[in-house]
């Protein structure tokens, strides 16, 4: 099939057409590889510099390009020689015509003509290594552009048109301060801001397009400029995935065979989401030399092998749940609530869709270890935020603009966010800039419509009050906070079945489930998992302990002094839960939620928070 159109580059071509702005800044998947239609038919995908040269070389323009490991180069040896002779017009102040060259009798000068040219080629040479000549030359010659000679013509016929690779490494952000940048990185910051700046530059019609991963990584007093206009460079879509799948199918490599495909070429798009054309390729030329069949199993783990190096692993893992929601003990009316509505509305991607849940509840509540199975149970990637954070200057921002950009790519996923409290700090004015920004982003990339349907957040903490209000607002993930406390009644029975399980065969009688639940006041789902553990070691060999040897047990444990805090934790889920029937008495008032407000109040009069 035909590879779709580039829309990133179509929305480029509006932006320079009708001449909203002459600076144009490309950030986003900008190292990959896209389609390029070539004379004969045949689509060839090129990286993102040789496609933008290929397609901007049209009648009218010069297209120059600037990268830091070359020289400045033309498309053609005519356009550099056109741009060399504008330049020394310019320069020297003489037309060149057949009538001047004529009347150029003084060898002085001539000589001064050929010095100038040397000076061009020398400044076209010199730019490799020396990134501030480099655009101080540039700019130089776009005002060559725009110049006229005196009879009133312009020295350069054809408007031009810059792409300057990598604008990070040339106008580093730094800390910000332009200040504390090294004299060249300053001396570059001040010759674009002043250059793109210009009202002249900005009345012509030469263009200028810089390439960088993230906006955040170019100095602020450049990239933050009004007349400069940034265009995402998105992640492919399913259809060029598609497309670029059907054409190495059809046109395998040299020495390699067509890959062999579990499923259809549709079915590799759907399930190689998240993956560049560049990774798609790989992929794509191991199977055609025959390291394997391209199963499900295999492109799942390319994709997230991908997305944890984009990322980084410090900031994102793939988690495979190993357990399922019959491996959670108690909780009946939760489970009931699952199975009645939840998964089915996190399944969806319709109207009814949810955006996601936050969970809160005391710590050692089994709030991770319940939504992890919920999670297993939609059987779809789990993507988990470790930290969004770094403790360089602006790289929160790359990072949340490389899991935006992964998030836009993905068909379908769960994020899972645990401790999310102090992964999402808040907006108020005693935050620092950067957390309001963090937050500010993560709250609009929930409600983005583009999203709903596709990204299902479980947001899990002990301290949901903590959490910024706008994320607990309906829209977001305040469509539903789910409480998930100490179990009672019939789950604490289940409990203790599960308790004794491990160190008794027999049949535990309601005696026995009375009198237990009598020593083991208040415990919470991590206690009787610790006191599981407890009996299981003591039972030893045998496997087995009598009654009295678990009361023994249960008697010499002492919990830890966190009873006020854990309390604290469970009076902000009840107060904060948005579901009456999620509550352990479905038929609570506002007097008894008042109630709950007051003791939250004395608990952190007492300094508890």
């Amino acid at each position: 099939m035909t590879a779709p159109p580039v829309t990133f580059f179509s929305q480029l071509t509006r932006v320079l057409n009708a001449g909203q702005s002459r600076s144009v800044l490309l950030h986003g998947n900008v190292h990959d590889l896209f389609p390029l239609e070539e004379d004969d038919g045949a689509t060839e995908y090129e990286p993102l510099v040789p496609f933008l040269a290929k397609k901007c070389d049209v009648p009218g323009y010069t297209v120059l390009v600037y990268e830091l490991n070359g020289p400045i180069r033309a498309r053609s040896p005519e356009d550099t020689e056109a741009l060399r002779r504008a330049w020394v017009a310019w320069k020297s102040g003489v037309e060149e015509t057949d009538v001047v060259l004529r009347s150029l009798a003084d060898r002085g000068e001539q000589l001064a003509r050929e010095a100038l040219e040397a000076e061009f080629d020398r400044h076209v040479h010199e730019a490799i290594g020396k990134p501030t000549v480099a655009l101080e030359f540039l700019r130089q010659l776009f005002l060559c552009s725009r110049s006229t000679s005196p009879s009133g013509r312009p020295y350069l016929d054809s408007n031009l048109f810059l792409i300057v690779e990598a604008a990070d490494l040339l106008l580093p952000a730094g800390d910000g301060d332009v200040t504390r940048l090294s004299t060249g990185d300053r001396r570059r910051v001040s010759i674009v801001s002043d250059w793109f700046s210009d009202p002249g530059f900005m009345a012509a019609e030469d263009s200028v397009v810089l390439l960088a991963e993230s906006q955040s990584l170019v100095h602020p007093r450049v990239s933050r400029l009004p007349q400069k206009i940034a265009i995402e460079v998105p992640s492919p879509t399913r259809d060029e995935r598609r497309a670029y799948i059907e054409q190495f199918m059809a046109a395998p490599p040299r020495g390699g065979d067509a890959p062999t495909i579990e499923g259809s070429v549709d079915t590799l798009a759907t399930f190689t989401a998240g993956l560049s054309i560049h990774a798609l390729r790989q992929l794509l030329l191991g199977a055609s030399f025959g390291e394997r069949t391209l199963d499900r199993a295999h492109v799942i783990e390319a994709v997230e092998r991908f997305i944890a190096s984009q990322l980084g692993e410090d900031v994102v893992e793939f988690k495979k749940p190993e357990h399922t929601l019959d491996d959670v003990v108690g909780f009946a009316r939760l489970k009931e609530f699952f199975g009645r509505e939840l998964l089915d509305r996190f399944r969806s991607t319709g109207a009814d869709a949810l955006p996601g849940a936050a969970v809160a509840g005391p710590i050692g509540g089994g709030k991770t270890f319940i939504f992890e199975a919920v999670a297993g149970a939609l059987d779809l990637p789990v993507l988990v935020l470790k930290n969004i954070r770094s403790q360089w200057f602006g790289q929160t921002d790359v990072i949340f603009e490389r899991l935006r950009r992964v998030l836009m790519a993905l068909d379908k996923v769960v994020l899972f966010v645990d401790e999310a409290d102090t992964q999402f700090g808040g907006v108020g004015a005693g935050t620092h800039s950067t957390e309001r920004r963090l937050t500010g982003k993560i709250q609009q990339m929930m409600s983005d419509p583009r999203l709903r349907g596709r990204v299902v957040w479980l947001l899990m903490t002990a301290r949901i009050h903590l959490l910024s209000p706008d994320i607990r607002r309906p829209g977001r993930v305040g469509d539903l906070i789910i409480p998930v406390l100490d179990p009672g009644g019939e789950d604490r029975h289940a409990f203790l079945r599960w308790v004794l399980g491990k160190v008794t065969d027999e049949e535990v009688d309601e005696a026995t489930l009375a009198r237990l639940d009598e020593l083991t006041p208040g415990y919470s789902a991590a206690a009787f998992a610790s006191l599981r553990s407890q009996l299981a070691a003591r039972a030893g060999r045998d496997g087995t302990l009598d009654l009295p040897a678990i009361e023994e047990m249960i008697h010499d444990h002492l919990a830890p002094d966190i009873g006020q805090t854990r309390r604290y934790q469970t009076l902000q889920a009840l107060v904060n839960c948005t579901r009456r029937s999620l509550l352990p008495d479905p038929t609570v008032d506002d007097e008894a939620r008042g109630a709950w407000r007051d003791e939250i109040r004395r608990l952190e009069l007492l300094g508890i928070s």
